[in-house]
Parts: C-alpha cells; sequence; structure tokens
C-alpha cells in the first residue's frame, strides 16, 4: 500500500508560481512513477506530468516548458514546480503512483492523493 499526502496550492495571480508537494509513505514508494493530473471545474481530469523512479519526466504540451516534475527518492517526495501560470491552470490538481513505467493515463494508476485546488487569478 502506498499513502500520498498532497501539500501545497493555493491562490496566485497569473504569472506567478507555485509549488506542489506529494509525500508518498511505504516501502516500496521510491519504485513507483509519480504522476500530476489536474480537473477544472466541470471538465475531465487530464493528465499533467508524469516522472519514473530513474528521473525520466513526462508533460501534457498545455504545461511544457513552465512545469517541472522532479522527485527526491529519499524524502519519497515528488514535486511539481508551476511557473508563469495561466487562469486556465485552475484546477484541482492530484498526484498519483503507480507502478511500472510513465503513463498520462489516469486508470493506469493505483493511488491517489487527496487533491489541492490551485487558483490563478488573471
Amino acid at each position: 500500500q502506498v499513502q500520498l499526502a498532497q501539500s501545497g496550492g493555493g491562490l496566485v495571480q497569473a504569472g506567478g508560481s507555485l509549488r506542489l508537494s506529494c509525500a508518498a509513505s511505504g516501502r516500496t514508494a521510491r519504485s513507483y512513477t509519480m504522476g500530476w493530473f489536474r480537473q477544472a471545474p466541470g471538465k475531465e481530469r487530464d493528465f499533467v506530468a508524469a516522472i519514473n523512479w530513474g528521473g525520466n519526466s513526462y508533460y501534457a504540451d498545455s504545461v511544457k516548458g513552465r512545469f517541472l516534475i522532479s522527485r527526491d527518492n529519499v524524502k519519497n517526495t515528488v514535486y511539481l514546480q508551476m511557473n508563469s501560470l495561466k487562469p486556465e491552470d485552475t484546477a484541482v490538481y492530484y498526484c498519483a503512483a503507480r507502478r511500472g513505467s510513465s503513463s498520462w493515463v489516469q486508470s493506469d494508476y493505483d493511488y491517489w492523493g487527496q487533491g489541492t485546488q490551485v487558483t490563478v487569478s488573471s
């Protein structure tokens, strides 16, 4: 079992930055692929970024060049640094974990964090 505890998020003006954190518990958590998804009001949950145990990262086109996913395998924590935020980035952000390689498909993920609100004002 892996449990994910998220922190960070909040309200920021357009062009600003925020960092989300997701701490994973469990002995094998560091071997999992970690991902970030987001869900805006009235929309489906979308892939944002993922990073595998080796540090290879993948991004949705909408955030490429603005967001950075990273992980600290000692702390079992994954981060999402969000820069140049836009109002369309407003959503509830979820971290997720899965065994195996990176995926942008949410049903591939086995464990989910509680979600955190990110609101970007114009």
